[in-house]
């Protein structure tokens, strides 16, 4: 067995793990990024969009926001269509002057790879067999297979940031874990086109046959999506019978400005919120998807991964620097506080906006008067507005 040494783990090489291993990188703390998928593969991923404003700064603070700050849409609000009506959240004016950035996952993720090579940072893909170990003892460490070797990397920490299919989260034995989750009877169907997005913001519509959400990519890219059955098949859906539908459910003025074309990419995302408490075993740490998700509405898991890094980044710089080592124990309970806020606004914008066929009609018409009350409210507004744009980070003292 070939041994490796590094103070810090990381376990998948998304974008959680990239960010946290470029903030420590650059902060002399040494790390060793482990991907069980090919750099391709990782890149190949379609998914969120939307930044919110303390990811962005993350990203500016990790060195990585140069192309992000020239090629992202900053946007100030975005516009809700309920069954025709168009109302639009003005966040900038509703929340002091922050905004969201429309910049794709996979363009957050290509610039902290391009980051990670030019500054050297170790990054093993295609690693087969990635086991963490000892992480209640006092020497921590990863083993993995890599072309027909077997590796064992010794660390201080460990970080899991390899998905909630990963194996750190399993890694876990079961009887340490408390699992809240809730599936959702439906999913989204999204395709991806090049073509112009048919409004500047994003549009979230609410409709008697189901939700649709309005979103871009660039200024010749969008994402659009469809609420659909969660036993749909995609194979079921044309290109023709996409744009239709989402004609459908939009208010008639829009329609009529939606310009379509071929799907570059065209797949079904089920729904559902998943939390795992606590986000820390010992010496290893659960981060982003591996300890929680959520479904898309609120655009906040990408968000959510960053304010994770964001935490375990500040403690972990404590540790190395100051010797704070009794702040280990506060990340979980530090981050849940944060995940919990966010997986109820993506709950209640989810219940908000889909149809969800076993609700009787007393419970469609109580959903529709609550939203309509939260939109008629300045109040209400700026509640919508502060979770949109994203909760404030916890300070680490």
């Amino acid at each position: 067995m070939k041994t490796l040494k590094t103070q810090v783990a990381i376990i998948g090489a998304g974008p959680s793990g990239l960010l946290l291993g470029q903030l420590l990188h650059n902060a002399g703390i040494d790390t060793l990024i482990i991907e069980r998928q090919t750099p391709d593969y990782v890149l190949g991923r379609i998914r969120a969009g939307v930044l919110e404003q303390g990811m962005v700064e993350l990203l500016r603070e990790a060195g990585v926001g140069q192309r992000m700050d020239a090629e992202g849409l900053v946007h100030g609000g975005f516009e809700l269509a309920l069954d025709g009506r168009r109302v639009h959240i003005d966040l900038q004016a509703l929340t002091g002057g922050k905004t969201v950035m429309v910049y794709g996952q996979t363009e957050v993720t290509r610039d902290l790879m391009a980051a990670r090579r030019e500054t050297g940072g170790r990054t093993i893909y295609e690693a087969r067999d990635v086991v963490p170990c000892g992480m209640k003892s006092d020497e921590a460490f990863v083993t993995f297979e890599k072309d027909g070797e077997t590796w064992r990397v010794d660390c201080d920490y460990i970080a899991g940031c390899d998905g909630f299919h990963g194996v750190a989260r399993q890694s876990i034995p079961a009887d340490c874990l408390k699992v809240f989750e809730r599936v959702y009877p439906f999913g989204w169907l999204g395709i991806l086109a090049d073509t112009p997005p048919i409004h500047d913001e994003l549009v979230y519509a609410r409709h008697e046959r189901g939700f649709a959400l309005c979103s871009m990519r660039s200024a010749t890219r969008t994402r659009y999506y469809l609420q659909v059955p969660a036993e749909e098949s995609v194979d079921d859906w044309s290109d023709e019978r996409f744009w239709d539908e989402l004609r459908n459910r939009l208010p008639e003025d829009l329609a009529q400005k939606l310009v379509t074309g071929p799907s570059i990419e065209k797949s079904i995302a089920p729904l559902r919120s998943f939390v795992v408490e606590p986000m820390q075993y010992g010496r290893m740490f659960l981060v982003g998807d591996a300890a929680h998700i959520v479904p898309p509405t609120g655009a906040k898991g990408l968000n959510l991964a960053a304010s994770d890094v964001s935490t375990l980044f500040r403690i972990l710089l404590k540790v190395y620097l100051e010797g704070r080592t009794d702040l280990l124990e506060k990340y979980s309970q530090i981050c849940l506080r944060r995940v919990w806020k966010a997986e109820r606004f993506s709950w209640w914008m989810t219940s908000m906006l889909h149809r969800f066929d076993e609700h009787d009609d007393f419970s469609q018409r109580i959903s529709a008067s609550e939203l309509d009350y939260f939109v008629s409210s300045e109040a209400g507004q700026k509640t919508i507005a502060e979770n949109y744009v994203g909760l404030p980070y916890e300070a680490i003292e």
